[in-house]
């Protein structure tokens, strides 16, 4: 069947295949190792609470029919071993059944995680992990010669990706149309990386340029990955440099590495001086498979309105799913560029009458600034839930009003899990009587202040965004620090007072 395979891209879906295991490997340790804080039957956001009013059809997921945390443990530590197995080359060693078999339990895990981590959860690439994976699973292995549709319909979710992008900043921030976004998105960006304080003090005149390419890198290219060899060859390795660019210059999780994980299976490496394969080089394309594959692009075309649809649109939206198995999705980020940073400082105090004046400790995080001698730290492709979570609670309270109140309420009874989330607790030995936070407005420092003082960023308060707060009642001797469903709305009455902000 020369019309149905692709054999001189044998080498683009192997690079292809392992990479995207390596990212399904990243996302299942991500979710195990923080999940029982952020969504476990005593986490801030429970999916026991969440199932109980969302109906099956609306979010599937194995946890639907029946959830424990030692389950949840089970299914993302199993996630991240069939990851690692793939991306060691376990699907080249089975047969095509099996090898797709694996691809499909990789995608029905973490789908079953997706569709249950509700706030923490709601990222463009979540769902893009999820397109690409399920596309993985028709992709074949080494028994088969890979399948040109699926590889059509690889470059289009680039496309989209890509597209999206690029309008929804045209629709979006006039900053984008004038070339000045980058004056700030660099210092504002969500978590800032080791490199960012200097990509933030280079000339404006080069940040033009960065934007006039980046519209260039996401309007025209994506567009010439339709196109024959080489030319598409040359549009995804362009973006691949573009998103290599992005990965050095901030943490976008594993926005920038699944772009380029799904690029390269665009590229022809034949041209690029690989050796070539030929369909004798493979077994037979199974009949069966043929069919599936062709059933896999009808499907695709058809979820595939909507998010066209949306492209087009001048009300586009980005980050959207518009099937609850986010088979075909529609993607975008930073349609609006924020000028100034604000952060949310959470300090805690052992004093039994706190004041301004108390001796407040702060608590800091793993990646989101604080310590403002602190150097910003590289993290992606692993993604920092909770700390991107905060620098969404900072742009609006709106943003944290679901979580903010049980996150400070663990806080005060030192909850292990939520602890483990953070870098440093100033309260190892017991929790604080009172836990307040206060929005601070941060910006690099100039080259002179970096000299003299040795920090990368500078402060000043703006106001408190939570008051001080403390549980409903002292602990009973020997009792445990689990709140209270009592101690917890009273927390989270305070949070909601709109007063405090």
């Amino acid at each position: 069947m020369d019309w149905f395979s692709a054999p001189g891209y044998w080498l683009s879906r192997l690079v292809f295949q392992r990479a995207l295991a390596g990212l399904y490997l990243v996302a299942f340790t991500a979710a195990a190792l923080q999940f029982r804080a952020l969504l476990g039957e005593r986490g801030m956001l429970p999916i026991p609470r969440y199932t109980a009013y969302v109906r099956f059809r609306h979010a599937p997921s194995l946890f639907q029919l029946r959830y424990s945390d030692r389950l949840f443990a089970g299914c993302a530590w199993t996630g991240a071993a069939l990851a690692a197995a793939v991306a060691a080359g376990a699907a080249d060693a089975v047969p095509l059944g099996a090898a797709m078999a694996l691809w499909l339990v990789l995608w029905a895990l973490y789908l079953s995680i997706v569709n249950v981590g509700q706030t923490w959860y709601s990222f463009g690439w979540e769902s893009l992990l999820l397109e690409a994976g399920f596309l993985a699973v028709f992709l074949g292995n080494a028994d088969v010669a890979p399948p040109v549709l699926v590889l059509w319909l690889l470059r289009w979710v680039v496309f989209r990706v890509e597209f999206g992008a690029g309008l929804i900043k045209m629709r979006g921030d006039p900053c984008w149309r004038r070339l000045t976004c980058l004056y700030y998105h660099h210092e504002t960006q969500p978590m800032p990386g080791p490199l960012s304080w200097y990509f933030h003090h280079l000339p404006k005149p080069l940040h033009r340029v960065e934007c006039a390419a980046n519209h260039v890198v996401q309007l025209l290219v994506p567009v010439l990955l339709l196109t024959p060899q080489p030319v598409a060859t040359v549009a995804a390795l362009t973006i691949i440099g573009t998103q290599l660019w992005l990965v050095v210059s901030g943490n976008f999780a594993w926005l920038n590495w699944i772009t380029i994980t799904l690029a390269v299976s665009a590229v022809d490496f034949t041209w690029l001086g690989a050796p070539a394969r030929t369909g004798a080089d493979f077994g037979g394309t199974p009949v069966w498979y043929v069919v599936l594959v062709c059933a896999l692009t009808a499907l695709v075309l058809v979820l595939s309105y909507h998010p066209a649809r949306n492209l087009l649109s001048r009300r586009q939206v980005m980050n959207r799913s518009f099937d609850p198995l986010h088979l075909v999705n529609t993607y975008g980020a930073f349609g609006t560029v924020g000028r100034i940073r604000d952060e949310v400082v959470v300090e805690g105090t052992s004093d039994p009458l706190p004041r301004r004046d108390s001796h407040w400790q702060a608590y800091e995080f793993r990646g989101k600034p604080g310590d403002v001698t602190r150097m910003p730290r590289q993290f992606a492709p692993y993604h920092l839930r909770l700390d991107w979570l905060m620098w969404f609670a900072a742009l609006s309270p709106g943003y944290a009003r679901d979580w903010f109140g049980p996150f400070v309420t663990r806080l005060l009874v030192n909850d292990r899990d939520t602890l483990r989330l953070l870098r440093h607790n100033p309260f190892p030995d017991a929790p604080p009587l009172y836990v307040r936070a206060r929005l601070y407005r941060y910006r690099f420092t100039t080259w002179q202040e970096r000299r003299e003082t040795g920090a990368w960023w500078d402060r000043r308060l703006l106001r408190d965004f939570l008051p001080p707060t403390r549980l409903a009642a002292e602990r009973e001797p020997g009792g445990t620090d689990e709140p209270t469903p009592e101690e917890l709305a009273a927390v989270e009455a305070e949070f909601g007072d709109e007063d405090v902000y």
